[in-house]
């Protein structure tokens, strides 16, 4: 069953950036990309490093321990299809970030 878990407000995440939260002691990454939202699975499988704390740039985040990339809104590497992290639905409703989880 799917919950709607209210992580951050809008104005917590300036465009072009992410950020990471917890929900359900799963870590995740949100992104801002020139004002539409997407999550990811916060940690990258290579090892572990902080998707949300890597670089951004348009929808591709780069981890920031050894420059695994990763499409924000998809969840897929942009080298390999077989390479990807799970996304999640986000929903914004007025101010307020959503994750369906």
């Amino acid at each position: 069953m799917t919950q709607l878990v209210k992580v951050a407000r809008i104005t917590d995440l300036d465009p072009g950036k992410g950020m990471v939260v917890v929900v359900n002691g799963t870590r995740i990454a949100v992104f801002n990309c020139d004002g539409a939202f997407y999550a990811i699975k916060g940690t990258c499988p290579h090892m572990g490093g902080e998707l949300g704390e890597g670089l951004l740039a348009g929808e591709i985040v780069t981890c920031p321990w050894h420059g695994w990339r990763f499409n924000v809104r998809t969840g897929k590497n942009p080298e390999s299809e077989v390479v990807g992290v799970r996304t999640y639905e986000v929903r914004v409703e007025g101010e307020d970030i959503y994750l369906c989880v």
